[in-house]
């Protein structure tokens, strides 16, 4: 699917709007199906999907916690999340607070514990792969991850976005509205030319990325 690139942004900000971003609209909008006044905790809210989410997650109405490293979250506090954790410091799933959303994209913290900071009604969906773990195993990790809770989410109601959620295809549509409307902005840390990218993929890979890293053709 292809939309016009919305009016204000370079071609920097342009790019870094797709992949993340409609990953963001799928997870906060279709599966979480954030509503006005509700608690969203995103787990990972400083990276690429992140910073889109916490944005989205605000211009729902809900009240947004975004946990991430040190050197993170002033970043996330200046995109609009009500309240940061470090996760160096604090254990979300210890702080005794229930949340209606959990994304989970850092994977930092196994379900069963996630879980206990769920209310009642809350949903839980678990994006991406453990950036904190062990490079040789976060694949091997995550892929286990996902397949357990696809088997278990028939009989856990707070995994139903794991039953299959329909494409919709207005999700670029959704995120240029925004965008237009100021209510998202594309983070971008650094950007990279085309003959640095094997130099890009390494800083990415280090978990310190603000936001987007763009590769300029």
């Amino acid at each position: 699917m292809l939309e016009p690139k919305p009016a204000g942004l370079t071609f920097e900000q342009a790019a870094a709007v797709p992949t993340s971003g409609s990953l963001a609209v799928q997870h906060v909008r279709d599966e979480g199906r954030v509503q006005p006044g509700q608690k969203v905790l995103i787990n990972g809210a400083g990276g690429a999907v992140g910073t889109f989410a916490v944005q989205l997650a605000k211009a729902y109405g809900a009240h947004v916690t975004g946990v991430d490293a040190t050197g993170k979250l002033e970043m996330v506090r200046s995109i609009g999340a009500d309240q940061v954790l470090d996760y160096t410091q604090e254990d979300f799933t210890r702080s005794g607070e229930r949340y209606d959303f959990i994304l989970d994209i850092a994977g930092n913290r196994p379900w069963s514990e996630c879980r206990r900071a769920l209310t009642p009604d809350g949903t839980y969906v678990l994006s991406g792969f453990d950036q904190y773990g062990r490079s040789g195993h976060r694949w091997f990790g995550s892929l286990g991850r996902f397949a357990k809770l696809i088997v278990i989410s028939p009989f856990v109601r707070h995994l139903l976005p794991f039953r299959g959620t329909k494409d919709p295809r207005d999700r670029l549509v959704v995120l240029k509205e925004l965008i237009e409307a100021g209510s998202v902005t594309p983070v971008i840390d650094r950007t990279y030319p085309l003959s640095d990218s094997a130099e890009a993929i390494r800083y990415l890979e280090t978990g310190r990325a603000r936001g987007k890293v763009v590769i300029s053709v």
